[in-house]
């Protein structure tokens, strides 16, 4: 079966973060919509993410080999072995939908750890030996990445390229990486209110089906 990976990314509880509740009504409604996927969820302030030290690596976005890994004390193999399983995960997935808040005009700094752990060379990239530019291998096969953000304010059209920095971020790894396929769902103006919050995530809810529909597979 064709999977979707939800990667959440905030400590509140779903009922209280306005982009979980926003991805959980997106799956739903995918599921609806897609009898043939199941879901596999990581959330990323209860998931373990490893910090990448250097006795990790063999080469720039190379973990060592199995052989070497041997060589390091059980904590280092533990964290190698993490590392190749959260990238393995990423890999078989057809669907990405991450969901976090808007901090300091980006996200929080767990994404970031695991996104250096899902970057791998002859895994989700490839360097070429002529010319050592990397090129993404996740474009095996149609994939899609949804990136669902909330922010407490209302961002004016023009101003979104400077201020949405994680989603361009998010963006450009996905491509990176070879995914072809991005949208964004953006739960903006979230206030100080419950009521400002509601209806913020009402508006980011009205606009599910019509990412949806911008899917292929």
């Amino acid at each position: 079966m064709k999977k979707l990976l939800y990667i959440s990314v905030n400590s509140k509880p779903e009922n209280l973060s306005s982009s979980k509740t926003v991805a959980r009504k997106f799956i739903n409604r995918f599921l609806e919509r897609n009898k043939g996927f199941v879901v596999e969820e990581i959330n990323l302030y209860k998931e373990h993410i490893p910090r990448l030290e250097y006795q990790y690596f063999e080469k720039r976005n190379c973990i060592v080999s199995e052989e070497n890994s041997r060589k390091l004390d059980d904590k280092d193999r533990k964290e190698i072995q993490k590392i190749r399983k959260l990238c393995d995960q990423f890999i078989s997935a057809n669907v990405y939908v991450i969901a976090a808040p808007m901090w300091s005009l980006s996200f929080p700094a767990p994404l970031k750890e695991y996104i250096d752990c899902i970057i791998q060379d002859k895994k989700t990239i490839s360097f070429s030996d002529e010319n050592k530019k990397p090129k993404g291998l996740l474009d095996d096969k149609p994939r899609t990445m949804i990136y669902i953000q909330s922010s407490g304010a209302h961002v004016p059209w023009i101003l979104k390229p400077a201020f949405n920095k994680g989603v361009n971020y998010i963006e450009d790894i996905a491509k990176f990486m070879g995914i072809k396929k991005f949208e964004d769902l953006l739960v903006d103006g979230t206030g100080y209110t419950e009521e400002e919050r509601l209806e913020a995530i009402k508006k980011a809810t009205d606009h599910i089906d019509d990412v949806i529909d911008s899917m292929k597979f």
